[in-house]
């Protein structure tokens, strides 16, 4: 038998209910591009096609997953498309600061739903030596709550060497964005080395 229509008191019932049940998962939260991981939680794994920028800077088709930044912080920025405006200033944000993410030992990895060509393409235009992941499907985005067909969403997210997510911006704006996520980093990291003295 098929069900009967819905009172209205039931459907009042349960409006009410809805934010009393996000509420209880506060660590749970929406931007644009769908729900983010939890901070502090292991972040979200994944494996793509990427492109990486070989000794002599030219790009070469590989894949990469969260397993291969093990042992290292991890700046897993999305962002929606190639060569636009706001995509490449980012771009060139992370590349011009990107010595002093490696110093301190994080890396720097791109993705968006872009293919491989593109990403070479755009490597070589930019002079970018970092890798860019392709997500095609936005599988990997929805993972991240950054994922708003048929683009990825401008999110960036910090993940510490043991691989858990540290720190989320959403709806990044693309000016100065690296020095802002740098600066997070320098707050974040643990001195690598400490004096034998420091600790009497």
């Amino acid at each position: 038998m098929p069900p009967g229509p819905i009172s209205r008191r039931t459907l009042l019932n349960g409006l009410v209910a809805l934010p009393l049940a996000w509420q209880l998962q506060p660590q749970r939260t929406l931007a644009l591009g769908g729900v983010l991981p939890t901070l502090d939680t292991p972040a979200p794994d994944f494996r793509l096609p990427a492109v990486v920028p070989d000794r002599q800077g030219e790009p070469r088709a590989t894949e990469l997953g969260l397993a291969d930044f093990d042992g290292q912080w991890l700046v897993l920025y999305f962002y929606p498309r190639d060569f636009t405006s706001g995509c490449t200033l980012e771009a060139r944000g992370f590349q011009r600061d990107l010595q002093a993410f490696r110093s301190r030992g994080a890396a720097v990895v791109g993705i968006s739903a872009d293919d491989g060509d593109s990403h070479i393409s755009f490597c070589g235009s930019e002079g970018l030596a970092f890798p860019l992941l392709s997500d095609p499907d936005g599988r990997v985005s929805q993972l991240y709550g950054s994922w708003l067909a048929p683009f990825s969403q401008r999110h960036t997210f910090l993940i510490d060497p043991q691989g858990v997510l540290r720190q989320i911006w959403t709806a990044v704006r693309p000016a100065g964005h690296s020095a802002e996520v740098l600066a997070a980093l320098d707050q974040r990291r643990v001195p690598s080395t400490v004096s034998a003295g420091s600790a009497a």
